[in-house]
């Protein structure tokens, strides 16, 4: 199953955090960030990985979410063999705050990951970007509802 997610991500507090070779020393705000994605081999294996505390640190988005501040609290996808990564990005980010090259070293985007002040922000410009791509999605609870029981 493949497919493309957003992971929105709670920051309960601001903290500086190292991110790989990407950052030494970056102030990540308090608030909301969505963390676009894609799965092109298996899409369930990618969002249980992110969901999991027991990984080691690949991609930008580990260390993010290595911090005791940070959690997941919803993640937002489709199921399609279309990599639509990229224009999600761009899209959620024409309402939030980008951060500068997080989680785009494999393409030409500005960022993955954009940030927002209040949840709802957050959440309604990833639905508004689905359906402004006029492409079908699912939450968190279809996912270990329907996608994880089988």
């Amino acid at each position: 199953m493949k497919g493309t997610y957003c992971l929105i991500i709670a920051m309960r507090k601001s903290e500086k955090l190292k991110i790989g070779n990407l950052y030494q020393d970056h102030n990540f705000k308090k608030g909301y960030y969505v963390y676009i994605g894609s799965a092109m081999n298996s899409l369930p294996a990618r969002i249980n990985r992110h969901l999991s505390d027991d990984k080691k640190m690949h991609w930008h988005i580990d260390y993010l979410l290595k911090s005791e501040n940070s959690e997941i609290r919803d993640v937002l996808f489709n199921i399609s063999d279309e990599k639509i990564e990229c224009d999600l990005a761009s899209t959620i980010a024409e309402n939030g705050e980008e951060i500068a090259k997080f989680g785009c070293s494999d393409c030409s985007c500005k960022s993955h990951l954009i940030y927002f002040r209040r949840k709802r922000d957050a959440v309604n410009s990833v639905k508004s970007a689905y359906e402004k791509l006029n492409v079908e999605y699912h939450n968190l609870n279809y996912f270990k509802k329907r996608i994880m029981k089988n």
